[in-house]
């Protein structure tokens, strides 16, 4: 199912049918909406771009009003393109935002209401996950990387693992980032793809043209959650594509790398 465009409390967000209606606080943000200028307008969410700090928590204080969620149980992480999955509680409140990083994972996890977890792209997907029946939530950032490794399915195993979630009872949300028709790669993408998907990532890798060829980060990812057990049917794709859409999102390969960072926040209430 493909995500919604919603516009609340002035900020518009993308937001999945499925967990809207399980009632989890959550969205993907755009780029519009904010307080920003420059080539951070409006609503940059990135704290390390260079933006004003006091233009940047402004931002926040949007999105999370939007929300409904506290910008002091605001958690991200050092998104280092691995496949790390953190476990953090409440005493992780307010790291990224309130204090610095001191961790690198490209996951969160938590079954702590009132946390929210966040990650950032700008190109790269950011996709979040949650079982309402166990209360759990999760939010990944997956470049071409984090995919190749399988960020989102060592997502959900963690869901099982450490909270007892059942596969068939997680809701998963890819947000926008780029796709296939615009992210163009050397052989080193695809050939790490195969290396940890086999054959089965051979329909999301385009054919070879002049040494480069297209490759599907979003259907790759959907490939991992449903190998990892998340049903077909709870699983929310957004098609917009940031590179495409400059106006609307962010693209570190349309700006090269003059931008802010755009977010996806989880939180269970």
């Amino acid at each position: 199912m493909e995500l919604e465009k919603r516009v609340i409390k002035g900020v518009p967000l993308r937001v999945s049918p499925r967990m809207a209606e399980a009632g989890v606080a959550h969205g993907f943000t755009t780029r519009l909406g904010g307080v920003s200028g420059g080539i951070y307008a409006s609503l940059n969410l990135g704290m390390n771009r260079g933006d004003d700090p006091a233009k940047v928590r402004e931002n926040y204080r949007r999105v999370c009003e939007a929300l409904g969620v506290e910008m002091g149980k605001l958690v991200f992480s050092g998104q280092v393109h691995q496949a790390e999955v953190r476990k953090v509680t409440l005493a992780d409140g307010g790291t990224g935002l309130e204090r610095k990083v001191d961790y690198d994972a490209d996951g969160l996890i938590t079954d702590e209401p009132g946390l929210t977890l966040v990650v950032f792209g700008a190109d790269c997907l950011t996709i979040l996950l949650c079982d309402p029946e166990r209360k759990v939530a999760a939010a990944v950032h997956a470049g071409w990387r984090g995919t190749a490794l399988g960020i989102a399915a060592r997502a959900v195993e963690a869901m099982v693992r450490d909270y007892g979630c059942r596969e068939e009872n997680i809701l998963a949300a890819i947000g926008p980032g780029i796709s296939r028709c615009c992210f163009e790669t050397g052989p080193e993408v695809p050939e790490a793809m195969k290396k940890t998907l086999g054959e089965e990532a051979l329909p999301y890798i385009g054919s070879e043209d002049a040494g480069k060829c297209k490759v599907d980060l979003k259907g790759l990812n959907n490939l991992w959650l449903k190998r990892s057990g998340v049903l077909t049917t709870n699983i929310d794709i957004s098609s917009e594509c940031t590179l495409c859409d400059p106006k609307t999102y962010w693209s570190h390969r349309y700006t090269k790398g003059e931008r802010g960072s755009q977010a996806a926040l989880i939180c269970l209430k």
